[in-house]
């Protein structure tokens, strides 16, 4: 087993659409001018000085280098696809620190340099130190694609190198692993790079280890004279540790962590052929998407400890669904996606970009959110807030967090989405992501360009135009979404049969291509009534709408407040309708529903009686375009 797919490189491909590349623009534009300002003005970039003393106010915490770095992959891969001399000339300057900032052993990390660099490596279950160095491997990673500038890759290869030293089996090494897990998929990504097998070796070191017994992190905390059962009663499912990952069955813990893991699990799996661990990687699929996922691709139920919580436990007002948790998703379905093109995997990688990633982030680029609910009863929630004094975030989209992993995550994903479009084979071409632009691709000897024309997500056809360097037969596999219940396929104008050429959700068109030919796919977007599994106890008697891959949600903007109120009947009929005018241009669903009303002359709060309801027409917004006008409620799964 290896790897079968291969994602076309970025550089390699444009996006010109309607849809992401206006948010492209506005990452390039104006997210990463403003996280830059952040990480100066907290003192972020400035701590890679190493001139914090003792006694000074505001020492580097555990996690700022993670924030740093994510920037700076951001940064990289915008530069990759649009130059940008102001952009450069501030990378330029961050890279720099960070380099300057290695230690003569080859030691990487701010706060265990000048704040307790008595306790390196001595709570890899609390701290972030192997996290840190993780980030800062991807970022010089996308650094030297970018710019060709060595000066940070080499840097972070002899910290690599040094973590290889510290970690392992051998006599003086010790038997530990990452408490919040990236590492791993880094040093896959340092060694698909350089072709240094040590660095695989120590990603799959750091997997196969982690819950084995005697516990490592047991051993740790007696170490520092600590009681490990003191810790959240010894629980190690917050870790992923509880197991060793090969045992594991159901997602447990920080949300975050177990998608930095299992996306680490199918990379070293790709690069080993341990199928063991592909198949462990395939059971957390299955949990996740058949039972702890919500219809937004949002996954992270709970708030308390950022985690997953049971089977079906879906919760709306109160649903945490970390923005880097969908962003974490992405990453793991992308690569199933490339051992197995599977399109299983590329549906999800598209609910959550299009909904529980996009959602993190305002239209105009400069605002974020850090959790996604899928209900907010707004003015109550200030009303608490404002009675009780407790300090909690506004539900309203925030400029900057305290704990910052959101802006600059979301950051390199939103600049680095080309990537996440295409993929080879030995002798093909795939499609996985419908956005207008172009693809050049490299397989089997040949060069193909691909011109890509459609209005989606709001339009149903896509046209591909090929353009082989000479005629050449080869397979191009086009998705056929999931959500599409009567997808349809012409060349150049001749309709083809799908019956005999769909294979896990693609569509394999093999012919002899030319120069000019045209491919037409067409997706038909009716409105979809969603439902939950009976289990998912808070979405019984309610239904979600969906439209393509875009989840809709009501807001108190358009529909009043108190959406409970609020009900859908089943004969209903929703319809369409485009809106140049809101939100950047969207796709609005309208219908007519019904309201509940106080009785007339009543005050009472129980009555014998039903409320009476009048008529109300009804819109609804996408998901990830919510809170971007006045503040207000907001409801995804609505009373039918």
């Amino acid at each position: 087993m290896s790897t079968c797919l291969h994602p076309v490189p970025l550089t390699q491909v444009t996006l010109s659409d309607t849809f992401w590349a206006p948010r492209q623009e506005a990452t390039r534009s104006v997210t990463l001018p403003i996280e830059i300002k952040h990480l100066r003005d907290t003192g972020r970039i400035d701590a890679f000085r190493l001139d914090w003393r003792p006694g000074m106010p505001d020492p580097p915490h555990v996690f700022w280098d993670s924030d740093v770095a994510k920037w700076v992959e951001a940064a990289a891969y915008s530069l990759a696809t649009h130059p940008d001399p102001a952009l450069a000339a501030d990378l330029a300057e961050v890279i720099a620190l960070i380099a300057g900032a290695q230690q003569p052993d080859g030691y990487l990390n701010v706060h265990f340099t000048v704040v307790e660099p008595e306790k390196r490596w001595t709570n890899l279950r609390d701290w972030h130190e192997l996290y840190c160095a993780g980030h800062l491997i991807e970022a010089a990673l996308a650094h030297q694609e970018a710019t060709g500038d060595n000066t940070l890759l080499a840097a972070l290869s002899r910290y690599a190198d040094y973590i290889g030293q510290e970690f392992g089996h051998g006599e003086g090494q010790k038997r530990g692993y990452p408490g919040h897990e990236e590492l791993e998929l880094a040093l896959v990504k340092l060694y698909r790079h350089t072709g240094e097998r040590r660095y695989l070796d120590l990603a799959q070191y750091f997997v196969d280890e982690r819950g084995r017994q005697p516990h490592y992190y047991d051993q740790e905390a007696q170490a520092r004279g600590d009681d490990p059962a003191a810790w959240h009663g010894r629980d190690y499912r917050y870790l992923q540790a509880h197991l060793p990952v090969r045992e594991q069955d159901t997602a447990e813990g920080h949300a975050v962590r177990a998608m930095y893991l299992y996306s680490g699990m199918v990379d070293v799996a790709a690069e080993t052929g341990d199928e063991s661990l592909l198949e462990a990687a395939r059971r957390l699929w299955r949990n996740v998407t058949q039972r702890r996922m919500y219809v937004t691709g949002g996954i992270g139920s709970a708030s308390q400890g950022e985690r997953f919580t049971w089977d079906y436990h879906l919760p709306n007002y109160c649903a945490y669904t970390e923005t880097c948790a969908a962003i974490g998703l992405v990453f793991w379905a992308q690569r199933l996606l490339q051992v197995e093109p599977r399109g299983e995997y590329a549906d999800v990688m598209e609910r959550a970009l299009y909904n529980g990633v996009l959602s993190g982030i305002s239209l105009a680029g400069d605002r974020f959110f850090y959790v996604n609910p899928l209900g907010l009863d707004y003015h109550a929630y200030r009303d608490e807030m404002d009675r009780y004094g407790r300090s909690s975030v506004v539900p309203e989209r925030q400029d900057w967090f305290g704990c910052a992993c959101c802006p600059p995550n979301i950051a390199r994903l939103l600049t680095s989405l080309g990537n996440y479009a295409y993929s080879t084979s030995e002798d093909g071409l795939f499609v996985h992501l419908h956005i207008a632009g172009t693809a050049q691709a490299e397989f089997s000897g040949q060069r193909v360009r691909l011109q890509v024309d459609t209005d989606y997500p709001w339009g149903e056809d896509v046209t591909i135009t090929v353009q082989p360097e000479a005629e050449a037969e080869f397979a191009l596999a086009l998705r056929l979404p999931g959500w599409c219940r009567q997808p349809r396929v012409t060349v150049n104008g001749e309709m083809v049969s799908l019956e005999d050429i769909i294979r896990d959700g693609y569509a394999y068109l093999r012919r002899a291509w030319r120069a000019g030919d045209t491919v037409r796919l067409t997706l038909p977007m009716p409105v979809e009534r969603i439902y939950a599994h009976p289990e998912v106890r808070e979405d019984a008697g309610r239904v979600a709408l969906q439209r393509g891959p875009l989840v809709y949600c009501l807001e108190e903007a358009d529909n009043g407040a108190n959406l409970e109120a609020v009900r859908l009947p089943r004969e209903a009929e929703i319809r369409p309708e485009w809106r140049p005018d809101l939100l950047g241009g969207v796709m609005v669903l309208r219908g007519m529903g019904r309201r509940q009303e106080a009785n007339a002359g009543s005050n009472d709060l129980y009555l014998s009686n039903p409320p009476a309801e009048a008529p109300v027409s009804l819109m609804a917004v996408p998901y990830y375009a919510w809170a971007n006008r006045v503040p207000g409620d907001m409801l995804v799964w609505i009373r039918e």
